[in-house]
């Protein structure tokens, strides 16, 4: 006989960047494991140092890192810490990252714009990672984007069955702020069997990046109206959309949406907005300045530990979501 056999097991391991802690503890938590120890620091000019200080040898390694801001710190941080793995020889490594940055740039709307969310995935893929766990991309075609397994994941049950319990589900009406969220809100209308409604956006042609005019498509008077979207920036579209509906006659709106980015003037937009609750998931952490009542933060923990295990242990992510189906 040539060769030689070996008895080892697999071994999981779990790794975080620094843009998120709170969450990898959470999911490492929920795993019942500790998170591998880092030493990690910036340089005096910015560039970033990463160290693990246990043996990652012929693991299969599971790395947490959110892109929340500052992004392009985060990012890069991720992609150091990828190599590192790659060159600590973990037998496979599998990055997670609960708000994919620049999946908004997911095509070209003009000449010589860049791919931005296309870039992303091919850097994650030359630094080493050969598999992506991600939730609620803005996009579904950004799965296509990466030359290995994308393991998609979604928000959706936890959102709805807390709104199921918030609301008087015979006056629930399920709204997209716009057409581009249709889909996902049909989703949610076969898991709540609520009704659903489109607001529309017009753009006056001689008023330049500014939205003049929100249609709603479908019955809302009296209707306690959740507006579903996959992330809030700025908080300028959705709290118009809201503003639409109260003006057609809701009776109360509430907003979901998986990714509280809440960059800029969202703080004050959200907390002068008629909507009485804004449910986020906690793929970011909070960016310290919301301090309301009317927020609500659910924990995404649990969804991306069950799809690391299913990972891990060669089981199917997809079995997750079939409910959905």
């Amino acid at each position: 006989m040539t060769g030689i056999k070996t008895t080892g097991e697999k071994k999981l391991m779990l790794f975080s960047g620094r843009a998120h802690p709170e969450l990898a503890e959470a999911v490492a938590h929920t795993l019942g494991v500790g998170i591998v120890p880092t030493k990690a620091f910036d340089f005096a000019n910015g560039e970033i140092y990463v160290r693990y200080q246990e043996s990652a040898r012929g693991a299969d390694c599971f790395l947490i890192q959110s892109h929340t801001a500052p992004i392009n710190k985060w990012i890069m941080e991720q992609l150091i810490m990828i190599d590192a793995l790659k060159r600590a020889s973990a037998r496979s490594i599998t990055v997670i990252v609960p708000f994919y940055g620049y999946a908004r740039q997911d095509k070209k709307h003009r000449g010589r714009e860049p791919i931005s969310a296309r870039l992303v995935a091919d850097l994650m893929k030359t630094a080493g990672a050969h598999r992506i766990l991600t939730v609620d991309l803005h996009t579904d075609q950004i799965q296509g984007f990466f030359d290995g397994p994308v393991d998609h994941l979604f928000a959706l049950p936890i959102l709805a069955d807390y709104v199921a319990t918030k609301v008087d589900r015979t006056k629930l009406t399920v709204v997209s702020p716009d057409a581009g969220r249709v889909r996902v809100a049909d989703r949610w209308c076969d898991r709540l069997d609520a009704p659903l409604a489109i607001v529309h956006k017009r753009r006056d042609k001689d008023v330049a990046n500014e939205v003049t005019v929100h249609e709603v498509v479908g019955n809302v008077e009296g209707r306690v109206c959740v507006l579903v979207d996959d992330m809030i920036d700025t908080g300028g579209t959705i709290c118009a959309a809201a503003d639409a509906l109260f003006a057609h006659g809701a009776e109360d709106v509430i907003v979901t949406a998986t990714h509280g980015v809440l960059s800029g003037p969202a703080a004050d937009r959200l907390k002068n907005s008629q909507v009485s609750e804004f449910i986020f998931t906690d793929t970011l952490p909070d960016p310290g300045n919301l301090e309301m009542d009317k927020i609500t933060v659910l924990s995404i923990a649990p969804t991306i530990a069950r799809a690391v295990r299913e990972v891990f242990e060669d089981g199917s992510v997809t079995s997750l979501f079939d409910e959905q189906a």
